[in-house]
């Protein structure tokens, strides 16, 4: 497993205000994001419940115990978290990264049964890359799962992918943020993020990055700097520049998606 070898990123470079070969929509006042920065797991696609089954499945095959609360207590956390908590807590007798191992082999064998897109992602992520504004994958799931993600998507649909084994802090510190920025070349200020969890939403805020908050599975509160939207559906770049512009009103959505 690799990690950076630093959780300080290196000095970002001067960068212009809109980004190379981005085509500026005629219907938004604002300058488009330099970049888009994706959460993966709850934003593009409705995978929390694969990682609530595989932490159930793992705890009663050891004779623990796991609640509801708990499983949505790591919702966006580092997979290292969630495996420390898994033996502390749920009683997975197991070496710290076989736990990882495990709940992330259950996910992937979820994954590639199928994997469910949230409302209007798809499509927004389709737009962003229409217009040419660059986009990153920011998860916490590690690189073999984020590969069969970028797997279902056209070559070159994200410009950089930042996976949780690949930065020595994960959610909620801002590194992993910060990182997507930097192998851009952009500013954090001048990007968007989207995000599902609090976890992840404290990440891209730490970073300095304008966020939008879509609920899957836990309630997300009003912050500054979070616009919160009850799905992506109808949304499109113009109102991403908006958001990246601090001009997109927050909706006030923080009720999960019902089960």
């Amino acid at each position: 497993m690799s990690h950076a070898p630093s959780s300080q990123p290196a000095q970002q470079p001067h960068v212009s205000q809109q980004p190379q070969n981005a085509q500026q929509p005629q219907n938004t006042q604002h300058p488009l994001p330099q970049a888009v920065l994706w959460d993966m797991d709850g934003t593009l696609v409705d995978t929390e419940p694969y990682w609530f089954n595989a932490q159930f499945g793992l705890v009663a095959d050891h004779g623990g115990s796991w609640s509801e609360d708990q499983a949505r207590s790591l919702v966006g956390a580092d997979l290292r978290e969630s495996a420390r908590r898994l033996r502390t807590e749920g009683g997975v007798d197991l070496p710290l990264e076989d736990v990882a191992a495990e709940i992330l082999r259950r996910v992937v064998a979820q994954f590639q049964a199928g994997a469910p897109w949230r409302p209007g992602g798809r499509e927004l992520l389709a737009a962003v890359r229409a217009a040419g504004v660059p986009c990153a994958l920011v998860t916490m799931s590690w690189e073999v799962l984020a590969r069969e993600f970028v797997a279902l998507l056209p070559a070159g649909t994200f410009d950089a992918v930042v996976t949780g084994d690949v930065v020595k802090r994960g959610k909620p510190a801002p590194d992993p943020y910060l990182e997507a920025a930097r192998r851009l070349g952009v500013d954090p200020a001048r990007c968007v993020a989207l995000e599902d969890s609090t976890t992840g939403i404290s990440s891209a805020l730490a970073a300095g990055v304008p966020t939008v908050g879509i609920p899957c599975v836990v309630e997300l509160e009003a912050r500054p700097g979070l616009v919160r939207v009850a799905s992506l559906e109808g949304r499109d770049v113009a109102w991403l520049a908006a958001v990246a512009a601090g001009a997109a009103g927050d909706e006030g959505a923080s009720t999960p998606l019902q089960r």
